[in-house]
């Protein structure tokens, strides 16, 4: 069985939700960015204190499956942008990689996150790549070309612009400003 699990998106996230099943009494096998994979049905009472403690730490677990499909969406992006290894992927196709992934045609993919998130998935993914920008920005390890190439955009002006339109500065002004500007929680992009 299945658990999904909303505002997972990160290795600390995946630590918390082990910790956290092992103190409600529930067995799992794996646990991953928005989901955990247990050995049993939990029980009522395992269920609801699962629950309770998720939303403790700043998770909910998903009933419908809607919202599991979105859940499992956003850790796949968030997944590939933020800890893909560091390296360009082979393709920055998502629509392909999202279909292949979910077994889904990317269009009704799209209408689902859509209705569920109020947002469609590309500004969703640009919103996680910026957010990726900045932290690469605060870094201050790579050149402004490199992260281009890294976040998998066709040239450093592409990049620019988009980071403009979300961010209403460019990249050199953050860079410079970041303290008043900083970066956000991935669950809160």
């Amino acid at each position: 069985m299945t658990l999904f699990i909303k505002n997972m998106v990160c290795a600390r996230c995946i630590r918390t939700l082990s910790r956290l099943l092992v103190e409600s009494g529930i067995t799992f096998q794996n646990v991953q960015l928005g989901e955990a994979q247990i050995t049993a049905s939990p029980d009522p009472i395992q269920l609801a204190a699962l629950r309770q403690r998720l939303e403790l730490e700043g998770f909910e677990l998903l009933d419908d499956r809607n919202s599991q499909l979105v859940t499992q969406i956003k850790s796949l992006i968030v997944n590939e942008i933020h800890h893909a290894g560091g390296k360009k992927p082979e393709v920055m196709n998502f629509s392909d990689f999202l279909s292949r992934e979910m077994g889904q045609d990317y269009s009704h993919l799209s209408k689902l996150f859509s209705s569920v998130e109020g947002v469609t998935i590309e500004k969703y993914i640009i919103a996680q790549k910026i957010e990726r920008v900045k932290e690469l920005l605060a870094y201050g390890e790579m050149s402004f070309s490199e992260i281009a190439w890294q976040m998998g955009y066709s040239s450093t002006q592409h990049l620019s612009n988009q980071f403009r339109q979300v961010m209403g500065m460019t990249p050199t002004q953050f860079k410079a400003e970041r303290k008043l500007h900083g970066r956000k929680a991935l669950d809160a992009v």
